[in-house]
């Protein structure tokens, strides 16, 4: 299971990712302030637990605005999921976390890649530690 806190836990969360450069990615945009966050947030990482192959990590935009790149964030909770080839879902989606588990089983490593989001989460994690 890899479940980061990013704030909390950027150094590890940057060597995981480079031990793992094809895990898939599923990053999960919060703020503090957000109530549908909190409570997104233990199904979120109860999610870690199901999905062993993949790294999950939760970036609150306030403490780590580094991980944005240029995005601005405006709706809670919004998700990015990356495959080795680049981000495959960018955008807000409802907090309930069968909406997640729906998308993850649905990416592959054929899954066409989309524009928009905050860029290589990878790299930005990399840039900021």
């Amino acid at each position: 299971m890899a479940l980061f806190n990013a704030h909390l836990e950027l150094p590890a969360l940057a060597r995981h990712l480079q031990e793992h450069p094809d895990a898939l990615l599923v990053a999960c945009f919060c703020a503090d302030w957000c109530k549908t966050c909190k409570q997104y947030q233990p199904a979120f990482e109860a999610l870690a637990a199901q999905w062993p192959q993949a790294c999950l990590v939760w970036i609150d935009i306030e403490e780590q605005p580094e991980l944005l790149g240029d995005e601005d964030i405006e709706d809670f909770p919004t998700l990015q999921v990356q495959n080795e080839n680049g981000t495959v879902f960018y955008g807000p989606m409802l907090p309930h976390i069968e909406h997640l588990e729906r998308l993850l089983r649905s990416v592959s490593a054929q899954s066409a890649t989309v524009p928009g989001g905050p860029g290589d989460l990878r790299a930005l994690v990399a840039a900021a530690t």
